[in-house]
């Protein structure tokens, strides 16, 4: 399955990093290849992720982010990739 990170996706990714990388010099690339690495499992495991606000939620296995995106016939179109420690309310706003 083909994977597309559309640009509101992308704008999160920048915002992690410069966020994690303020925090410790390095970090920030860290977040980056483990966020890539749970995007790359979509090949495999798309479309088994519990649906939460009308999109698929991954949870990251590094950090607390949630990757949500959703399945058109040949590919997973991420959407956004969302601190999970935001409040609820916030998340759906950021999914409209």
């Amino acid at each position: 399955m083909k994977i597309r990170i559309l640009e509101s996706a992308s704008q999160d990714l920048i915002d992690g990093f410069h966020f994690y990388d303020k925090q410790s010099v390095g970090l920030g690339s860290y977040f980056i290849d483990a966020l890539f690495s749970d995007i790359d499992s979509l090949q495999i495991y798309a479309g088994i992720h519990s649906i939460y606000f009308g999109y698929h939620r991954m949870l990251s296995k590094r950090f607390p982010f949630a990757i949500y995106y959703k399945l058109s016939d040949t590919e997973a179109l991420v959407y956004a990739i969302l601190d999970c420690r935001r409040n609820p309310v916030w998340i759906k706003k950021q999914l409209r």
